[in-house]
């Protein structure tokens, strides 16, 4: 559809039409300011499978959302469409699973790396797999940038966002608003370079990556712990524990956000963690923990990133799973935070 006619064709009062694309919006991604790119990725998830479900869980259920949005009413006019998710990414995913899970069974059953025969070659082949996942988003992305559009990634687990990351990174330097319930800052996990646990650590090994603020951090290891100290200016960590401490002891979550958000630079992208909520709202996420922000607390967070003059340059929205109720939050945390991306790049 011609976006100068749309208004002539298309209704957003009527009911969602899953003919369209995602949110039953008429546009495709030709014609779209922000393109979501689905990655139906899990291969190195140390807890529950299921988060290479997320997009599908997502796009399913984005059909019956209102477009109205009280921060970016008209967003959704500038174009939002989802690419069509490749099934050649759901075979690689299976089958780089099936050498990790060998590995990850093995180690979780208090098995040592040498002991296991064939753990170098299959070591070798997730790590390949997922380094062609990401030289291929990075690719895809760049494409996208140099056409004036705003890809932003619908995972799959953490890892699979790390190829749009590197992309940015070759237009200019940005920070990074993180929320998440792990710090993800091992430099690798279980032997796999591009695990969901080291997903941090590799962002901030890119270049063009010059700050990384974390919020709702709950649960990390005494490497993650030591790496944060170490960098006490290019990492800033809101802890969750600290973040509820300051409230139960007076503070405002507006004047909390009002820090968080004075730590980034003026371009900043989003990497949205579901297992960063409380894990009553994505029950299906990898791994769960209790804790966590509220649904409105994460808006309004975002929200603040775009009223304090941020400019937001890309996100992720990562570790959805596959329930109703994850699908429901999720499309609807996606929703909010594209619109926030295209308004503060107006």
């Amino acid at each position: 559809m011609d976006k100068q006619d749309f208004k002539k064709k298309f209704d957003p009062n009527a009911t969602g039409n899953t003919t369209n694309n995602i949110f039953g919006l008429p546009f495709d991604v030709h014609d779209s300011r922000l393109v979501f790119i689905p990655i139906p990725w899990d291969v190195t998830v140390s807890n529950h499978q299921g988060t290479a479900e997320g997009p599908g869980n997502i796009f399913g259920n984005s059909f019956q959302i209102d477009l109205y949005d009280p921060l970016a009413p008209n967003a959704w006019k500038k174009g939002m469409a989802m690419e069509k998710i490749d099934p050649r990414t759901i075979t690689n995913n299976r089958i780089a699973r099936q050498h990790a899970e060998k590995i990850i069974l093995h180690l979780e059953a208090g098995g040592v790396p040498e002991n296991l025969p064939g753990i170098e070659e299959a070591l070798n082949y997730v790590n390949q797999a997922c380094e062609n996942l990401c030289q291929e988003l990075e690719i895809k992305s760049l494409q996208y940038l140099e056409n004036q559009q705003i890809p932003l990634v619908i995972g799959g687990d953490h890892s699979t966002p790390l190829g749009l990351i590197r992309a940015l990174s070759k237009q200019g330097e940005f920070g990074i608003l993180q929320i998440d319930a792990h710090a993800d800052m091992r430099d690798q996990y279980q032997g796999f370079s591009h695990s969901h646990a080291s997903i941090m650590r590799n962002a901030l090994n890119t270049e063009g990556v010059v700050q990384l603020t974390q919020v709702g951090i709950r649960e990390l290891c005494p490497e993650e712990v030591q790496f944060i100290s170490r960098h006490p200016r290019k990492i800033m960590t809101f802890f969750d524990h600290n973040i509820h401490q300051r409230m139960f002891e007076g503070e405002t979550w507006s004047e909390i956000c009002q820090d968080i958000v004075s730590r980034l630079p003026k371009r900043v992208y989003i990497s949205f963690d579901v297992d960063g909520l409380d894990p009553s709202l994505c029950p299906g996420t990898g791994t769960p923990v209790p804790g966590g922000l509220t649904f409105n607390q994460a808006i309004y967070l975002l929200e603040t990133l775009v009223k304090e003059g941020k400019q937001l340059v890309g996100a992720d929205l990562v570790e959805t799973g596959s329930t109703p109720l994850d699908g429901i939050v999720a499309s609807r945390i996606l929703y909010r935070m594209a619109g926030m991306v295209i308004h503060s790049n107006e």
